[in-house]
């Protein structure tokens, strides 16, 4: 209920005055106002259009919208329906002989109104407003006003069209503002609709990338689309990276919500990356055929943004250099006068013609964009003798090519070919081998999930890998030696190679086990890894190994970047001459070396 005074004036005055635009108010309920001579208004819902109230005549109505906004919260659609009145005089008389009862104040009947509104594809909904009517206040013309506001109103959205009827037979109908009109107003942010996230971009020249972030919450609502030019064609990026050699100053980004309708668009990199657009600027000539059996010169010109500057043919004589192609006067064209097209690739092509051009000439075609841009040409119709020297240096570089190609594979084949006769027999070069990891003798979880993660990087590089922290019950079944030797066989069978994990208490091992004078037990940390044995064991097995000088062909050393070995300056004298490789900054030399040939 709205009581007439001073606040229901200004707020209905406020809502007839807003006659452009959408208007925003802190008001955020449904409610009536009343004003002249109109008092005790309330609103209620109305099931179905009732029969029409003769005291009562609905003389027009004006319906709009507006944005409903409380203060820190969203802001809503709210229909506003302002209906004029006409009040049918009062018929009733004061009797006469009345007894002069002062204490009995007549008070006037309450009378009402009804009005409805029906979306599209919804149920018509209706709202009854009922109210006294002070026949005194009344102007001379018995017209009152009234004026009824709907927060969220079922069935309208964005750009939807409303009717609005009453019981008199008054309607009128109204479209709900587009979701551009409502965004360009403020508070944008207050409004789910319109709400637009907000895109950063990073230039990460390590990666050769340009990086996308959003910032706030809710990422995976949010989706961006590249285009090239503001008017080009915007296509989805899976991914929140562009490739750097992609860029170009004429690209555009756009953002929105995958629940919102409202885009944001940016193109941040205009006067930028301008070397990445020369790079894909490509012009071709063609022959082109004239309705009046004329001949005519076709250029097509394609880059990542639309050019401006000049184009014009020119004859370059086969005996002089490019910078002699002297113009064919009275052809110049500008880029801009033509029109743009875009391809499928997302480039912006151009293609046009030089009529009457004597093509039995060759002529070519130069282009000169605007501003700092590069001269493009001459790219020519058809150039026989230029023809004639590039493939004559083609068959003369080609042969030289081939031959030297051919002098490294032919190489590198007879390297493996001794390889394999070396190793008794012929194997298959270039095939995954089997690797058995060690683990040093730490009781240290960061090992130990360092070592795993080697394992686990191997095998999904295709080899086949045995590691002794997923051979537990193996071990202990067999004991650690019997184990390790069961894995040597395997690599006599398949080929491949004994990894040891090298750490500090692995090298104080190897010292002290080659130091023999020296208990080996005595200085070590009381408790070691289950897997000390096995690694103890394959010192036994690289000792056996050094004695017929090939512990480098069966054994291989690995340590971590992020675990230090110092203060031991250098290797054990048992472990010296077996190759040594650092993980993970030399992966892809590890990698090369366990790869079998």
């Amino acid at each position: 209920m709205f009581p007439l005074g001073w606040l229901s004036w200004c707020l209905f005055l406020t809502l007839c005055m807003s006659t452009c635009g959408l208007e925003i108010t802190d008001y955020d309920g449904n409610g009536v106002i009343c004003i002249q001579a109109l008092s005790e208004c309330t609103l209620w819902d109305e099931a179905l259009m009732p029969d029409p109230d003769d005291a009562v005549d609905v003389q027009n109505l004006r319906p709009k919208f507006k944005l409903c906004c409380k203060e820190l919260a969203e802001c809503t659609l709210c229909l506003v329906i302002d209906a004029e009145l006409y009040i049918h005089p009062d018929n009733k008389t004061e009797s006469e002989d009345h007894s002069g009862n002062d204490e009995e104040d007549y008070s006037d009947p309450k009378v009402s109104v009804t009005i409805c509104y029906k979306a599209a594809q919804t149920m018509p909904l209706c709202k009854r407003v009922e109210f006294t009517v002070n026949h005194a206040a009344l102007t001379q013309s018995n017209l009152a006003q009234v004026s009824m506001v709907i927060n969220k109103p079922v069935g309208v959205y964005f750009g939807s069209q409303l009717f609005v009827y009453s019981s008199d037979g008054v309607s009128q109908e109204v479209v709900v503002p587009s979701h551009e009109e409502v965004c360009s107003q403020q508070p944008q942010k207050y409004t789910k609709e319109c709400y637009v996230p907000t895109l950063i971009h990073v230039i990460n020249y390590t990666m050769n990338r340009v990086e996308l972030q959003f910032a706030g919450r809710n990422l995976s609502l949010h989706s961006v689309c590249a285009q090239n030019e503001d008017n080009g064609r915007c296509q989805i990026l899976n991914r929140m990276t562009i490739p750097l050699y992609s860029v170009t100053p004429c690209m555009c980004l756009q953002a929105w919500r995958e629940d919102g309708h409202q885009r944001i668009k940016s193109c941040p990199f205009a006067g930028k990356f301008e070397e990445n657009m020369w790079q894909n600027v490509s012009l071709s000539v063609s022959k082109g055929q004239m309705n009046n059996e004329g001949t005519m010169l076709l250029w097509n010109l394609s880059a990542p943004c639309r050019l401006k500057g000049e184009v014009w043919p020119c004859h370059w004589p086969a005996d002089l250099t490019k910078e002699h192609c002297s113009e064919i006067k009275g052809f110049r064209q500008q880029l801009e006068n033509s029109t743009w097209k875009q391809n499928t690739k997302g480039l912006w092509e151009k293609t046009e013609v030089f009529e009457d051009i004597d093509l039995e000439l060759s002529p070519c075609v130069m282009v000169k964009v605007e501003g700092n841009g590069p001269k493009l040409g001459p790219i020519c119709y058809k150039d026989t003798g230029r023809w004639r020297w590039s493939l004559l240096v083609v068959a003369v570089v080609l042969p030289a090519c081939l031959t030297a190609l051919l002098y490294y594979f032919l190489r590198d084949f007879v390297k493996r070919w001794v390889w394999s006769w070396h190793h008794k027999g012929f194997v298959e070069v270039g095939r995954k081998g089997h690797v058995v990891l060690l683990s040093p003798p730490d009781v240290d979880y960061n090992v130990s999930e360092s070592v795993c993660g080697l394992g686990t990087l191997l095998s999904n590089q295709g080899f086949s890998v045995s590691v002794d922290q997923w051979s537990r019950k193996e071990q202990c079944t067999l004991g650690p030696l019997p184990w390790l030797y069961s894995q040597l066989l395997e690599l006599n069978r398949l080929g491949g190679r004994v990894v040891l994990v090298l750490t500090r208490k692995a090298l104080e091992r190897a010292e002290e086990w080659t130091n023999k004078h020296k208990e080996v037990d005595n200085d070590l940390p009381q408790v070691l890894s289950p897997y000390s044995d096995v690694f103890t064991a394959s010192l036994s097995l690289i000792q056996a190994d050094n004695q017929l000088g090939r512990a480098g062909e069966r054994f291989l050393l690995v340590k971590f970047d992020s675990f230090a070995v110092h203060p031991l300056k250098g290797l054990p004298k048992l472990l010296q001459g077996i190759p040594l490789f650092q993980f993970p900054s030399q992966t892809e030399a590890l990698f090369s070396e366990l790869t079998v040939g």
